[in-house]
């Protein structure tokens, strides 16, 4: 089946049987490498991008349901949503094998739009945002992507410092 994503700004156009997942098409059809494949059940979160600015993940997905979406995968992170992250990221030693690290990454990024856009969570206080960014939220808000290595604290710390800074949520950590 003829399709067209538009991934990290740019248009590709691929046949594709109906049966390949969107990581699948991502990592073998058009090289990007960095979504992994960990559980391939949904479980881990390695695989997650954004698709039209909403974190899922890659491996239950069908590319066919993409045709025509923007995908954004941890290559297309740039300077105006992830640059901040990823710089704390590394400042916080938030990944140690570093597997996880592209999802938690495409993560981060849409947990944090869904808060500035008052998505509440199992955390939070009540039903309307604004909502702090509590360790408990951010705990609750990425608890779909697993860390193998136990780098829980620096990712927690590097979500709270891009918080801070805008990157990706207006709402300040707390």
């Amino acid at each position: 089946m003829q399709i067209t994503l538009n991934v990290n700004g740019v248009s590709r156009a691929l046949d594709l049987d109906t049966r390949v997942t969107l990581l699948d098409a991502l990592r073998h059809h058009l090289r990007l490498t960095g979504s992994k494949k960990g559980c391939d059940h949904g479980q881990c979160g390695a695989c997650t991008v954004l698709a039209n600015g909403r974190r899922i993940n890659a491996c239950l997905s069908l590319a066919v349901m993409h045709d025509g979406d923007a995908i954004t995968t941890v290559e297309g992170l740039h300077e105006a949503d992830g640059a901040g992250l990823q710089q704390a990221v590394i400042d916080h030693d938030g990944f140690q094998c570093g597997y996880c690290t592209p999802g938690q990454l495409c993560s981060a990024i849409g947990m944090l739009d869904e808060l500035a856009q008052g998505w509440p969570s199992h955390a939070s206080d009540g039903l309307e945002g604004p909502f702090t960014l509590t360790q408990a939220e951010i705990a609750e808000r990425m608890s779909g992507n697993l860390c193998r290595c136990s780098c829980y604290p620096g990712i927690n710390a590097a979500i709270r410092d891009a918080a801070k800074t805008g990157t990706g949520a207006t709402e300040a950590a707390e």
